[in-house]
């Protein structure tokens, strides 16, 4: 029939981070307290100096469209952001600013992808991998990692998952669920896998300037072959208590760019202008409320670390970065939570919203099902009491 839907947008799941979202708002509506562990984003302030760099521009009447893929003075920003943090030199060229990095990502899948190429994706994945590379035509293949190995790519099984439709690796350090970081060696390892097999490498680095334990290495800056085979994927969001301003951009090779930048400007066009000239002002200016931002995350990360691992059938290894646990639910398989035996992530969760208003993730939003994803975006004081709430949940609901 003519009026038909498109069929490849019927396969593309729904984000389930967003739906427990969802359910725990509507709760939240119904005067109930629900503690939320679930979408993952900064709950501090936008820095003062970013606010008011984007208050100059509307006054000064920056309202209007931009070139695609950026004003020069924000790639010329995100330049020598590159060059100072990361050790790498890129053109004005090179840089593609986009409508957050969720846009920057679809634009690379959308650049790089033909239909029936692999795109191997480590899993636990972040929930918009797959579907961002089927709607680009693409076939994501999930590379399974182990708890034990830290959610890191076996070396030898990515070398395996390879074969002739192999067109990229996606990595993500440090990682939205897992908080794994690649350090040099593994990075090394992967840049002459790739190379050698002459494949690209999404590198998802959006959370780079959240790291506890350790450094950032971004993996173009191995050397000059693999740099050449990378998009680098970034943005504000995350670092700068920015989400809302939808501001992500790419560095790869002058042909990819190009490219990126044609399909954006048949979709979005350029990212938002305001926006645009306030990440310069977070790019350049004062770094020290990053910093702050930083050290709160690491004490709420420990303590989430410690308690958690004090709860009886709960454990989870210690994040290096980004701000998620993926809490171990697997020893409570097969036992009965006020009367609902828990086989999955999503049984956990719903018995945990429903009998202690406490929102979580399902792991297998993420390609696990051991597991829930904890954000520890909140307050230690929401923090203390969610988990006091989920405990009392396995204890009372036995």
């Amino acid at each position: 029939m003519k009026n038909n839907l498109s069929k490849k947008a019927e396969k593309i799941a729904p984000s389930l981070t967003l739906e427990i979202s969802a359910m725990a708002a509507e709760l939240k509506s119904k005067g109930i307290n629900v503690i939320g562990f679930g979408v993952g984003e900064p709950d501090f302030e936008t820095p003062k100096n970013i606010k008011d760099a984007a208050i100059e521009a509307i006054n000064n009447g920056i309202t209007r469209y931009t070139p695609t893929a950026g004003i020069v003075e924000l790639r010329e920003a995100i330049c020598e952001k590159f060059e100072k943090d990361n050790e790498l030199k890129y053109d004005l060229d090179n840089i593609v600013v986009s409508s957050g990095a969720k846009q920057s990502l679809s634009n690379a899948f959308m650049a790089i992808l033909n239909p029936g190429d692999e795109v191997i994706i480590p899993n636990p994945y972040w929930v918009s991998y797959p579907e961002a590379i089927k709607l680009a035509d693409g076939k994501p293949v999930l590379l399974e990692t182990k708890e034990e190995n830290g959610f890191k790519y076996s070396f030898e099984d990515l070398r395996d998952a390879i074969n002739d439709k192999t067109k990229a690796i996606v990595l993500n350090s440090p990682s939205n669920p897992t908080g794994i970081i690649y350090d040099r060696e593994d990075l090394e390892k992967i840049a002459e896998l790739a190379v050698e097999k002459n494949i690209f490498i999404i590198s998802d680095e959006i959370y780079e300037k959240l790291i506890y334990d350790g450094e950032h290495i971004s993996i173009a800056s191995i050397n000059e072959d693999i740099k050449d085979l990378t998009i680098t994927v970034n943005g504000v969001s995350k670092a700068y208590a920015m989400t809302g301003w939808r501001i992500g951009y790419t560095a790869s090779n002058k042909k990819i760019a190009k490219l990126m930048s044609t399909i954006q400007g048949h979709t979005t066009s350029n990212a938002n202008s305001i926006a645009q000239y306030a990440s310069i002002e977070a790019i350049k200016g004062d770094q020290s409320e990053v910093d702050k931002m930083r050290e709160e995350f690491k004490k709420r990360k420990d303590f989430m670390v410690n308690r958690i691992n004090e709860i009886d059938n709960l454990s989870c290894l210690e994040p290096r970065g980004a701000f998620y646990i993926m809490l171990n639910i697997s020893k409570l398989f097969g036992k009965k939570l006020f009367g609902v035996e828990i086989n999955s992530s999503i049984d956990f969760t719903k018995v945990i919203l429903e009998k202690g208003n406490v929102a979580v993730v399902p792991g297998i939003a993420f390609g696990n099902d051991n597991f829930v994803r904890l954000s520890y975006a909140n307050s230690l004081e929401n923090i203390a009491e969610g988990l006091n709430r989920i405990e009392k949940v396995l204890i009372e609901g036995r």
